[in-house]
């Protein structure tokens, strides 16, 4: 089983993400220990953002708050679909709340999750349609 980066890789959906990932420098984080939670933006979702976004985050002097984008998309631990719909928050490894919706489907913040539960040797993924961001 791959870990959670491979995994986005061998997917071809989370290009970005994984460009991301690289720029960063989470790529051994994220091929870490773990576990950890990853709710994944596809390349669809950062499409969305505006023009110019993602080239200006990639820049070096941009790496931290990059960092902070990235790791508000990380939860600690594995929580998996069923865990998830039973919570209201998750705090994510960048120290803020993503807020869980389950009215309507379940929502992160204002991202719909579109599949869940995708295993991982360290983790688990859930893929987003959106990039959340943190306050």
């Amino acid at each position: 089983m791959n870990d959670i980066v491979d995994t986005a890789v061998a997917a071809g959906s989370f290009k970005t993400l994984v460009a991301a990932v690289k720029a960063a420098e989470l790529v051994d984080t994220l091929k870490g220990v773990g576990p950890f939670t990853v709710f994944a933006p596809t390349d669809a979702a950062f499409a969305q953002l505006p023009t110019g976004v993602i080239q200006d985050l990639l820049e070096p002097e941009n790496k931290s708050k990059l960092q902070g984008i990235l790791t508000y998309h990380v939860v600690a631990g594995e929580v998996l679909a069923a865990d998830v719909v039973k919570l209201k928050v998750a705090t994510t490894v960048q120290g803020q709340d993503l807020r869980i919706d389950t009215k309507d489907g379940v929502k992160v913040d204002a991202a719909n999750v579109v599949k869940t539960d995708i295993q991982c040797s360290n983790g688990v993924i859930h893929v987003i349609d959106a990039v959340v961001l943190p306050k």
